[in-house]
């Protein structure tokens, strides 16, 4: 009996030492874990690290492509507006004012060739000013004058408002943004005719887009019956009825004129409504005293 009882303990203690044993190993598996987890937190440690940061870590990439892009597209997207501006202007001097100088008053002519014409000289100014005008950039030479920060960038004084661009590759004065149309930054200097630029275009396309709004509407009429003839033309050829004579079309002068009058309709429409919301913008941020980019931070 004793013996058995000897046995017995032996066979629990065993059976607790095996189970301390187990709980040993998992305890330093998990500290081994955690210890681990500890060394690699610690090589990339940074208090200043959270979500924003780490979202904007992984889209670094893309705004290195995006940069890079702008920067050498830029005298595309100024070539671009150069082509679509002198387009419409050659739609309106061939096909539109002639129009207007055989049918309308004389008051009315006076009013549509003077207004006109300075809305034109209003546009290609302030485009030409923002284009050449630098935006402002700090001094590079040292002065005693304390200065608010220091670039991490540029390595140099950083005076208030003012915002480092990636792809101009420096610091720019009030810094509002980049404008690929521009090739430029809207900046302290240049900021005025960006606004004035916007704002004379997005009237001008207003003028031309009411101005030729019932001319659109007789083009829009007159390409559905040129289709609509093109239609009954085939139809003819397929019957080679010859007793009947085929629908009269419309001369090669005539197609160009409606179609040029829809193309200057529908690009004057789109542009107006898209660079007048941000003439919109830029106005209440002029209002409330702020650049886009302090807009964004504030």
């Amino acid at each position: 009996m004793v013996g058995m009882r000897s046995s017995r303990r032996l066979f629990l203690r065993c059976l607790r030492l095996g189970h301390l044993r187990r709980f040993r190993f998992a305890t330093q598996l998990i500290n081994y874990i955690r210890y681990a987890r500890l060394c690699i937190v610690s090589l990339a440690y940074n208090s200043f690290t959270n979500s924003d940061v780490v979202i904007e870590s992984l889209f670094e990439p893309v705004y290195w492509l995006v940069d890079h892009v702008t920067r050498w597209f830029g005298i595309v997207f100024v070539a671009l507006v150069i082509v679509l501006t002198s387009s419409i202007v050659l739609i309106v001097y061939i096909c539109v004012l002639p129009l207007i100088i055989q049918t309308y008053s004389t008051p009315w002519i006076y009013w549509h060739v003077i207004y006109g014409h300075w809305n034109l000289i209003m546009i290609v100014f302030h485009y030409y000013k923002a284009i050449t005008t630098p935006p402002g950039y700090p001094s590079q030479m040292e002065t005693d004058i304390p200065s608010v920060s220091i670039c991490r960038k540029c390595i140099a004084h950083k005076p208030a408002r003012t915002h480092h661009c990636s792809i101009c590759s420096r610091c720019v004065l009030k810094m509002d943004h980049h404008c690929p149309w521009l090739n430029n930054c809207v900046g302290h200097y240049n900021h005025r005719y960006f606004f004035s630029f916007c704002l004379f275009m997005t009237m001008g396309c207003i003028y031309c887009s009411f101005s030729s709004r019932v001319m659109f509407r007789e083009a829009y009429s007159a390409i559905e019956k040129m289709k609509l003839q093109e239609k009954e033309r085939l139809q003819f050829a397929a019957n080679e009825t010859y007793n009947d004579t085929p629908p009269p079309t419309f001369t090669f002068r005539e197609r160009m004129f409606h179609k040029c009058i829809i193309y200057l309709w529908v690009l004057c429409s789109s542009v107006a409504l898209a660079l007048g919301a941000l003439t919109l913008w830029h106005a209440m941020l002029i209002t409330r005293g702020e650049t886009s980019i302090e807009r964004h931070i504030n």
